[in-house]
């Protein structure tokens, strides 16, 4: 029993200080740059030994991964988007109008976080060809998100008969981009709030037959 609590002691010292070093990234690159944030830097803000960061990342572009998989998925459980309560709960939503205000909801905490690192890592990637190569050539997961979602919607009461697929997830993936959510409420102002229900309301026409037919 003894030696199992210390097993448990040792995993959990080392997940808070994998924690504490991926805070301190993100804090960093966002305040400072990606290119002018050093893991010299980033072991100082997280109050560790910098060969603590090399043993447990390797190098600074997988800081960088890490703290861009962390922040859109909102904590360390390796759960991928739609297997999230969020998604769930918007795919077992029983009309298209219901589904639609979920997913926008869960969508727009997602971006709530992912925001403010987005011109960040643009920036990285201009910079630094190997950031490209942290997620390679593949279909946006995000439109795999939107997919699923729009295959979902499309099956239930009040969706509009003469979208298919395809369309209806480009409508999402559009619509619900970060670009668009960081210019409206970066740029313009917007509170989230009011960036959810105009997303919404947009949205809802464009997916969805009129209230009333439902």
């Amino acid at each position: 029993m003894m030696a199992v609590k210390k097993i448990d002691g040792r995993s959990e010292k080392a997940r808070l200080t994998r924690a504490r070093i991926l805070d301190a990234a993100g804090e960093l690159f966002v305040r400072d740059g990606y290119g002018a944030t050093s893991l010299q830097d980033i072991a100082e803000r997280a109050g560790c030994a910098v060969q603590t960061i090399y043993y447990g990342f390797g190098n600074k572009q997988t800081v960088l991964k890490e703290v861009v998989d962390r922040t859109i998925a909102g904590d360390d459980e390796p759960v991928a988007t739609m297997e999230r309560p969020w998604f769930r709960e918007a795919l077992a939503a029983k009309t298209a109008t219901e589904h639609l205000r979920q997913h926008v909801g869960g969508t727009r905490a997602v971006l709530d976080r992912v925001a403010p690192i987005m011109k960040m890592l643009e920036a990285a990637a201009a910079t630094d060809p190997a950031i490209g190569e942290l997620w390679p050539d593949q279909e946006d997961p995000r439109l795999t998100v939107q997919t699923a979602a729009a295959t979902s919607l499309l099956g239930k009461q009040g969706a509009k008969s003469d979208l298919t697929v395809e369309r209806a997830a480009d409508i999402l993936f559009g619509l619900l981009s970060p670009e668009l959510y960081l210019l409206l409420v970066n740029d313009r102002q917007w509170s989230p709030t009011d960036w959810e229900n105009w997303t919404y309301e947009t949205l809802r026409p464009q997916l969805c037959e009129a209230l009333s037919a439902e």
